[in-house]
């Protein structure tokens, strides 16, 4: 059985749940992280020395951290025929690597900014990072509602593993309060994200 450390309301370990449910596969989870420590011990340091959540420990005793690359292994390791997360011709997969990229790399700053500013620490905010965070956050989101305007999931026809990440921070952000840009097809992809029993399980849960 597959163990999964880190604490359930973790947008990180949300992909990893999300992407193991729709695999199909059985898991343990350990609650580790945030209110729960244990990442500065020795023993979670031997797994991950970066100390940070998750940590997927597979049936084989091989150990993987990094969200967006356990979301990798767990789709090509279980996932070989690429009829589900998988994709498995590599220009194809190339659409799901760039948007599970983009979603770290550009989304993921301005979001973090908006959950602390909004949900974790709304004391310490800074309104004016938070009405920077907020309009690029817009900006990057309009450009997925663009991409999506010619195709139901980020990379094609169906659910891959590049949806999941941004799908993970969409949920939130469409219940921060803020003003938010009318985006008709995220709008439309967050419906169908929706009727997926695991987005509906991990991902649509209050934000703490």
């Amino acid at each position: 059985m597959l163990k999964i450390w880190g604490r359930a309301s973790s947008v990180n370990v949300q992909k990893v749940l999300w992407a193991a449910d729709e695999l199909g596969l059985t898991y343990e989870r350990i609650d580790v992280g945030g209110k729960f420590g244990g990442t500065e011990t020795a023993a979670y340091r031997a797994m991950n020395p970066n100390g940070l959540i998750p940590v997927l420990q597979d049936s084989d005793g091989s150990l993987h951290w990094e969200s967006n690359s356990v979301l990798r292994y767990l789709a090509a390791r279980y996932d070989a025929a690429g009829a589900g997360l998988w994709l498995a011709d590599p220009a194809a997969r190339s659409q799901a690597d760039r948007w599970m990229d983009w979603a770290s790399s550009l989304l993921g700053e301005p979001m973090r900014v908006l959950f602390w500013g909004l949900v974790r620490d709304p004391v310490s905010a800074d309104l004016n990072a938070m009405t920077r965070a907020e309009d690029q956050a817009a900006d990057y989101w309009a450009r997925l509602d663009a991409h999506l305007a010619t195709r139901p999931f980020v990379a094609g026809d169906r659910l891959t593993m590049g949806d999941i990440p941004a799908a993970c921070q969409l949920q939130r952000w469409l219940i921060f309060p803020i003003t938010r840009p009318a985006l008709p097809h995220l709008a439309a992809w967050h419906d169908r994200l929706s009727q997926r029993p695991g987005y509906a399980k991990h991902i649509m849960v209050p934000m703490t």
